[in-house]
């Protein structure tokens, strides 16, 4: 809890932090970066460039301090720390590492506010980041002992590519066996591990996650990795272009353990997945988990792509339907003469899903994945038809949270 001397500081200084949120978080990774290069190896340097990251990091700051200082953000903070906690252990961040973050964020917060920064107000902040490292650092602590990963944060295990397929023109599958010959760990639907590719230059290391998108329990993983094609001025994704056009099988990859706070096939009541685009992955997890676990259990899919051609991974769901006869599939594709391929009607729409017109039964347990958009507007229309908020989970790629 922020004392009370603090919270009457920060609550008075926070619309100015507010007001220059992005400035101070862009220098705050400017500033830490000069100071220790060898965490680029671990920052996502898309993101960085995008200024994705340093959005993320000033609005979770932010609304950080008002939900400590009693305001109402609209952030549900449970959630939030969990979602960062594994995000972080998936990369291997170590306890050893918030002081790092800290003296910069600090320091970065005076350089932009300048005066207004007096040691009481430094003293505040600096309280308010020492609140939310210490819940990250017990989140992450807990989370590194279940994955059997030591303190240090090596979290690294290399993997061989057993199998490398094609799905679409810029989707494809990487089946994955232990170099060592060790046993494989399983997972729950839902979740990721990170891979970290070494690329050319002075590029340096890049860590990316990717859904576990195959069946939980077997004698593999399976990832399935959409190329990034940069568009309006933006580079195509460093990671995805390189396992697309420089990995091969034999090859090996390092992995992370599975991590992910989000379940994707919830706890046997009648479940709706609703995805776009690559946001299918952990829904195939699911689907295939349940044809072995739970076969006749009511499962309706819900997915929106550009076309059947674009839809990766489509060709398995008529089996999936035979092993899951209480599977209904619902697709909708901007392209309308996709209408019928592999015996699956498409419903065209422009794209669009309208959450009017999906399925929903009684007590159904739901799961989004896919851009923030989509996932805002159907989760908005179901929360309009009375779904309760706790039924609706959701896999957000990249930085971010829906809000509200």
């Amino acid at each position: 809890m922020l004392s009370e001397s603090s919270a009457a500081v920060v609550a008075a200084t926070l619309p100015a932090v507010q007001a220059h949120g992005e400035a101070i978080t862009g220098r705050f990774y400017q500033r830490m970066f000069d100071a220790h290069p060898e965490l680029l190896d671990i920052f996502n340097r898309g993101n960085q460039a995008t200024g994705q990251q340093k959005a993320a990091l000033a609005a979770a700051v932010a609304a950080y301090a008002e939900h400590l200082t009693g305001g109402s953000s609209g952030m549900p903070w449970g959630p939030i720390l969990d979602r960062i906690a594994h995000k972080h252990a998936s990369l291997g961040i170590t306890a050893a590492q918030y002081p790092i973050v800290g003296r910069h964020l600090l320091a970065a917060v005076g350089e932009v506010l300048g005066d207004a920064v007096t040691p009481e107000v430094a003293a505040a902040w600096d309280e308010v980041y020492w609140l939310l490292a210490c819940e990250l650092i017990a989140r992450e602590a807990r989370l590194y002992t279940v994955a059997g990963v030591a303190e240090d944060g090596a979290v690294w295990r290399d993997w061989r590519v057993a199998e490398k397929a094609r799905e679409t023109a810029d989707v494809v599958s990487f089946t994955l066996v232990p170099a060592d010959g060790a046993p494989v760990s399983t997972f729950t639907p839902g979740q990721y591990v990170s891979v970290a590719v070494d690329l050319d230059g002075d590029r340096g290391q890049q860590i990316r996650q990717y859904s576990l998108s195959g069946r939980p329990g077997v004698d593999h993983w399976q990832i399935t990795v959409k190329r990034v094609r940069g568009t309006a001025g933006a580079p195509d994704g460093m990671v995805s272009t390189h396992l697309h056009e420089q990995v091969s099988v034999g090859d090996t990859l390092r992995l992370s353990p599975p991590f992910g706070e989000v379940s994707a096939i919830g706890e046997g009541e009648p479940l709706l997945l609703v995805s776009a685009g690559i946001g299918v992955t952990p829904a195939m997890a699911a689907l295939e988990h349940l044809a072995a676990t739970e076969p006749e259990r009511p499962v309706v899919l819900v997915h929106a792509d550009r076309a059947g051609a674009t839809h990766a991974r489509r060709d398995e769901l008529p089996g999936l339907q035979e092993r899951l006869p209480n599977l209904s599939v619902r697709l909708w594709y901007e392209d309308a003469a996709d209408g019928e391929l592999a015996g699956l009607k498409a419903d065209v729409a422009g794209g669009l899903v309208d959450p009017d017109l999906i399925p929903l039964s009684p007590g159904a347990q739901v799961h989004l994945c896919g851009p923030v958009p989509f996932m805002a507007t159907v989760r908005g229309g179901l929360l309009r038809r009375g779904v309760p908020t706790e039924r609706i989970a959701y896999e957000v790629f990249g930085p971010g949270m829906l809000r509200g």
